[in-house]
């Protein structure tokens, strides 16, 4: 075997590694993120979640936005102009064009009507004159409203009290899960009818049927979290340190359930605009002229068979909302998930 010869090696081979060329090496080219900024990188990561959010965010603005800027009044009636089909300005196909099939020949509904050249109504008009789209607007908004409270109240009543019953534990977890049993015993049909025998149908009787029995579901996913997050060692090592319970809870017990709450959450708004599209068909829900998707749904229901339309544009608009908020839940579920992989 040969033998390296040191004397023929070039000079260069025997420089020195300087100091910064070594600390550059060992230097994280990976960017050091926060728990936020970690979960958001991952979500943009899901094509389905991000698209939903950003047609939640489009509804949601507009929505809100009608309240300033509507196409028409949703609530001022027209005789005139009852039951007209939908126009689409520069659209000619049948069904967008304001043209209807009466007794079996196709007629031009809006001159009939003698509607000004310059009006349209995109989705036509119910059965008093009022405009279909300014209504689906302002159905859609008082729907988010009733879904959004919904999401507060399981946030502030249902985590706080599934925190402090699966933390405390003992004759106190007791006490709290017995009084969840009775509350969940409650139908919430009779709840309402009890509201009603107080207040009068409206947001604030449904609101209020929610915040007696809308959070239990909550409370008891949140307590059931708790109980297996508090064993483990960190939480019984900030326990040793001398760390507040409220500390605990808020720095090392919520952050590893989030990702349940978050879906919960989500779950919990569709929920909410099924629970008062139920009431509207029941007769219990938002007064007129008042509209939500539940209302229109309704209404459409009763003349389905000859109006179509009134019942397909908050059908569909409910089922859109209703899709983008489970593909956003489960985009979250795994952006906020820790133990989730790349």
């Amino acid at each position: 075997m040969e033998q390296l010869d040191i004397k023929n090696l070039p000079k260069d081979s025997f420089e020195p590694i300087s100091i910064d060329n070594n600390l550059d090496r060992e230097k994280i080219s990976a960017p050091s993120l926060t728990f936020m900024q970690d979960s958001w990188r991952r979500l943009k990561k899901n094509r389905g979640a991000v698209i939903s959010l950003v047609i939640l965010g489009i509804v949601t603005l507009l929505a809100f936005g009608s309240i300033w800027i509507s196409p028409h009044d949703p609530t001022k009636q027209n005789a005139k102009y009852i039951n007209l089909p939908p126009k689409i300005p520069g659209v000619s196909i049948n069904g967008f064009n304001g043209t209807a099939v009466v007794g079996g020949q196709r007629v031009n509904k809006y001159e009939q009507a003698r509607v000004p050249k310059d009006t349209y109504f995109v989705l036509g008009t119910d059965g008093l004159g009022r405009d279909e789209l300014s209504r689906l607007l302002m159905g859609t908004r008082m729907s988010l409203i009733i879904a959004f409270v919904a999401a507060f109240l399981d946030l502030s009543i249902g985590v706080i009290y599934g925190l402090v019953s699966g933390m405390k534990g003992g004759r106190v977890d007791t006490v709290m899960q017995r009084i969840l049993e009775v509350l969940s015993g409650i139908p919430n049909l009779v709840v309402m009818i009890l509201m009603l025998t107080i207040f009068k149908p409206g947001m604030l009787s449904i609101i209020l049927a929610m915040i007696v029995t809308g959070w239990i579901t909550m409370a008891r996913i949140v307590r059931a979290q708790a109980m297996k997050v508090k064993d483990q060692e960190y939480v019984l090592a900030a326990t040793t340190l001398g760390q507040s319970p409220i500390s605990i809870a808020k720095k090392h017990i919520l952050p590893n359930i989030s990702s349940v709450i978050i879906v919960q959450m989500m779950f919990s708004i569709p929920s909410a605009i099924f629970f008062e599209a139920f009431l509207s068909f029941i007769g219990l829900g938002l007064t007129p002229p008042n509209a939500s998707l539940g209302m229109l749904l309704s209404d459409g229901y009763k003349t389905f068979r000859y109006l179509p339309h009134l019942m397909w544009a908050p059908a569909i608009t409910l089922s859109v909302i209703m899709i983008c908020f489970n593909l956003l839940a489960d985009g979250l579920r795994d952006a906020f998930d820790p133990k989730m992989k790349d």
